[in-house]
């Protein structure tokens, strides 16, 4: 057996993807260190038990700036569109703290739920300023002690037609942002935003995540010009998109073609299930389609997908707990997945979106951060089946959060007569 008297912690017997039987884990100076089923060492441990620990969930695609808005939208909530205008409508009295008060209300929930990585999409334009961009850079700074925040700016309302954006957006990436979003769809010239966006991003090199096909009409997509300016700029592996549902309509040999396609030019894919159930399909009074990309068959095809919460309690999307684990869940369900794939809808809230990110220090290896979540449950499949609850988190070493088990009160039958309830 190993023996390492360095270790700070060590957490015991741990199920881990990929692994035949449970290992032990070392922590050292908040990374991981040492990987062996059997550590020998004084450092204090933590017994797992078996149960599954993962390097905690990435949320590829989430507008922390527009959470938790029920209560003043004032409108019947409806589709794409009525959203947009509804949120660009109170945006315009977005004040920093009220940003960063909502903010933090949705990055308290996330990490309760085991996200330690973290893309969020941040809108900035004329109307919004830099104000929201301002409270989420707070709340990156403020919350680098369970989550790793990573800024997407973007224009929700065009480019080419919205005079003063461009230079907000530039501003904010000469400010800290980490990179630049888009959305085609909103703006008169969707070519000339998309070419504009490749251009900006070259000059501050940063990645692109853009808002893509964001309808149930397959007969013309965005998504092509973006693979083909991901070739021209050579941005493959650097270049997101996001709904694509349209996806959802095409038949199984058109989607294998765009399978390909997205693979060849190195464009990932985020699926959005909850608001694209949500928005898509209102036209039907009857059979509505479902909306959602199977990402799960294009992952298999070799294409980076990752499926993500995009938005918390607002127009476009009235639910949310942060729960990762349940979004995939949602997925599953939605896609009609097989047992089989359970694994594979796990790895879209881990593995696949740490690498749509880039993220060169997630997993559970030697050298990485000990960024550690142990949920109820002993396998992946049990997990997205069950959704699992997360029981205990830690960031680079450092317990983040712990749940309590819910405990039963059994009570014991005579003769198969259960007590009368003694009232308290």
């Amino acid at each position: 057996m190993p023996s390492d008297t360095a270790l700070d912690l060590v957490f015991r017997q741990a199920a881990i993807a990929g692994c035949e039987r449970p290992q032990d884990i070392g922590v050292s100076a908040g990374r991981i260190v040492a990987l062996a089923p059997a550590l020998v060492t004084d450092a204090p441990g933590y017994d797992v038990g078996g149960r599954l620990v993962v390097p905690g969930f990435v949320d590829s695609h989430i507008h922390l700036d527009k959470a938790c808005l029920l209560g003043r939208c004032g409108h019947a909530h409806g589709g794409l569109s009525d959203a947009i205008a509804a949120v660009s409508a109170m945006k315009r009295n977005f004040s920093v703290t009220d940003v960063y008060e909502r903010g933090a209300r949705v990055l308290d929930k996330a990490i309760a739920k085991g996200t330690t990585r973290m893309r969020t999409h941040v809108e900035v334009d004329p109307r919004a300023g830099l104000r929201s961009f301002q409270a989420i850079k707070a709340l990156r700074a403020d919350y680098a002690w369970a989550l790793d925040l990573a800024i997407c700016v973007f224009p929700q309302e065009g480019l080419t037609n919205d005079p003063g954006t461009e230079a907000l957006l530039i501003a904010a990436l000469r400010d800290g942002a980490d990179l630049l979003g888009g959305c085609p769809y909103t703006d008169a010239d969707p070519a000339a935003q998309i070419d504009r966006l490749f251009t900006l991003a070259r000059e501050f090199d940063v990645d692109l995540d853009f808002h893509l096909d964001f309808d149930l009409d397959p007969s013309w997509m965005h998504l092509d010009e973006v693979c083909r300016q991901s070739e021209r700029h050579r941005w493959q592996g650097r270049v997101t998109i996001g709904h694509v549902s349209k996806l959802s309509m095409v038949d199984q040999e058109t989607l294998a073609a765009i399978g390909r396609r997205l693979s060849d030019s190195g464009v990932a894919l985020t699926v959005l299930p909850a608001t694209d159930l949500y928005l898509m399909g209102r036209q039907s009074a009857y059979a509505q389609p479902r909306g959602v990309a199977p990402a799960h068959r294009l992952a298999a095809q070799g294409v980076v997908c990752s499926i993500a919460t995009n938005n918390v309690l607002n127009p476009f999307t009235p639910f949310g707990d942060c729960s990762l684990l349940r979004m995939a869940n949602l997925y599953a369900n939605v896609a009609q997945c097989e047992p089989e794939d359970f694994p594979r809808c796990l790895d879209l809230i881990t593995t696949l979106p740490a690498r749509l990110m880039r993220l060169r220090d997630y997993g559970i290896a030697p050298g990485n951060p000990a960024d550690l979540v142990i949920l109820d449950a002993k396998t992946p499949t049990d997990a997205l089946a069950e959704i699992a609850e997360p029981i205990i988190g830690f960031k680079r070493g450092r317990l983040s959060f712990e749940r309590t088990r819910a405990r039963l009160n059994r009570v014991e039958a005579t003769n198969g007569v259960l007590p009368s309830p003694v009232a308290r």
